[in-house]
């Protein structure tokens, strides 16, 4: 793998990626500091379109919540995920429609999306405009368009890498895509398409070299007195893990639980960084047999596992390994083992939504390698950004989805939403004792289900609160295995909030 080049591309990547969002913010008269009225129907006598006027009245009011630079940080990001899942995706042949979006077959940067434009079959696709825009020769527009369509196509099997583009983030898609020198032919001409097949290492390098200017600039930050903020903790902390270590933590953790409650010395031979036990004194060897008893009870199903700060999922993709390993030892077929493993066996957490985008991206595609037709299943990983609860308003909610009979989960729920307040700034380490997130979501689960066919204005107030009860879940219930590379701060770093301990 050619990490100088990932480092290369990523690097220049974030910058080239910030400056081309930033111009397409003041394309439509928003810059730092300078907003042309957010009703305004034309910007520099170019008139919007009504999609164009609501996506840009979103795009202020998120600078208004956030601030410029963490909204075109956060557009960036999110385009920068997008390109490297669709070129991990063409390379090993994963895209539903078998249409690469930025080469052709012999890998040159001609994208099959445009040679094959008029052949697309996504759900949502204006052939009009196809046509238009042919006629009209904007080939550069036309390649924007089909490249958000594809991505709105991938939303049913992957809707936390791609949501629907219906909003200030296809505003902010960066212009001439297919120049030389862009983003995207960059990513074609600096990185090899070999190394787009060594699953998640890849994902894991571009993740952390995008953000090493971040970290840059934290760290210089810190020289000036200045703490580390919530927002700034995943710039400080993230660090890949070698893959050797990963595989040493794995297979002494979850890969031993195994052997030691089922012996297999095929199983074992494949767990390469595996160390056998040390010779113990008989008394504690009794103990240890005593639990490896209760190892030998364990089917595959019961196995939970958890990263708790699981960063781009390096961890989470070779337990996968692991366990179905596990799986076909037990007597499971491939196919049968992947959707259970989903289901049953991972789950990952991160402060940072950009890597726990990209570690649900990794793990599907795990899933896709053993099982070709995984992505029309329907399943989900148990892969969540623990998100925080400032927003929500609790009164509004109380008014609109309770009645007397519920007070007392009425209590539940006010105290989940207090218990997530600032929770970026603690992550995995939070606490709950006064309420039940399971509990909390099978009743949300149900005023969902009643509530999507009769147009409930707080659905997505409903969607936000199920949100906090699976991370709750995930923080409340016990695991087999937890293994993760912990971030690594100073207490001297902290902010006052987080280094009091008070959680």
């Amino acid at each position: 793998m050619e990490k100088n080049a990932i480092k290369k591309f990523a690097v220049w990547a974030r910058t080239e990626m910030l400056t081309r969002v930033a111009q397409r913010a003041a394309r439509y008269g928003i810059e730092k500091d300078n907003v042309v009225d957010r009703d305004a129907d034309s910007i520099n006598g170019i008139l919007l379109s009504e999609t164009e006027k609501a996506q840009r009245r979103a795009l202020i009011r998120q600078i208004e919540e956030k601030g410029y630079d963490q909204v075109i940080e956060e557009v960036a990001y999110t385009w920068f995920n997008r390109f490297i899942a669709l070129r991990f995706m063409e390379v090993n042949g994963y895209l539903p429609s078998h249409i690469r979006v930025f080469t052709n077959e012999n890998n040159e940067f001609k994208p099959e999306l445009l040679s094959e434009a008029i052949n697309l079959d996504f759900p949502g696709l204006d052939m009009q405009k196809v046509y238009q825009l042919q006629d009209e020769n904007k080939i550069g527009e036309l390649y924007r368009y089909l490249l958000i369509v594809q991505c709105n196509d991938l939303n049913s099997v992957l809707p936390k890498m791609f949501q629907h583009l219906n909003d200030y983030t296809e505003l902010l898609l960066p212009d001439n895509l297919l120049r030389n020198g862009s983003v995207l032919e960059q990513m074609i001409a600096l990185i090899p398409e070999e190394d787009w097949k060594d699953q998640v290492q890849i994902i894991g390098w571009l993740y952390q070299y995008y953000n090493s200017g971040l970290k840059d600039e934290v760290f210089a930050n810190l020289k000036k007195k200045v703490k580390i903020s919530k927002d700034s903790i995943p710039a400080a902390t993230q660090l890949f893990t070698p893959d050797w270590i990963v595989r040493y933590m794995v297979d002494n953790s979850l890969g031993r639980l195994w052997y030691e409650g089922h012996p297999s010395e095929v199983f074992k031979e494949k767990l390469e960084y595996y160390i056998d036990d040390a010779e113990q004194e008989a008394s504690v060897q009794a103990q240890v047999d005593a639990i490896k008893q209760k190892y030998g009870q364990l089917k595959p199903e019961e196995i939970k596992c958890i990263d708790p700060c699981c960063g781009s999922g390096h961890i989470l993709v070779y337990m996968f390994d692991v366990l179905m390993q596990i799986y076909q030892n037990y007597g499971y077929s491939v196919k049968e083992a992947v959707s259970k493993i989903i289901k049953n066996n991972l789950w990952g957490l991160d402060i940072d939504g950009r890597a726990t985008q990209l570690a649900y991206f990794s793990v599907m595609m795990k899933a896709r390698k053993y099982d070709r037709r995984f992505l029309s299943r329907g399943v989900q990983p148990n892969i969540f950004e623990i998100i925080e609860s400032n927003g929500l308003i609790k009164e509004k909610i109380y008014l609109s989805l309770f009645n007397q009979k519920s007070i007392d989960l009425k209590h539940k729920i006010h105290n989940m939403i207090d218990a997530f307040y600032d929770a970026k700034e603690y992550g995995s380490i939070l606490t709950f004792n006064s309420f039940n997130g399971l509990e909390i979501k099978k009743y949300l689960d149900k005023m969902i289900e009643a509530d999507a066919t009769s147009g409930n204005l707080f659905l997505d107030v409903l969607d936000q609160l199920e949100d906090l009860a699976n991370i709750a879940i995930a923080l409340q219930q016990k695991y087999q295995i937890v293994v993760t590379n912990p971030p690594y701060m100073s207490a001297n770093n902290m902010s006052s909030k987080l280094s009091s301990g008070t959680v």
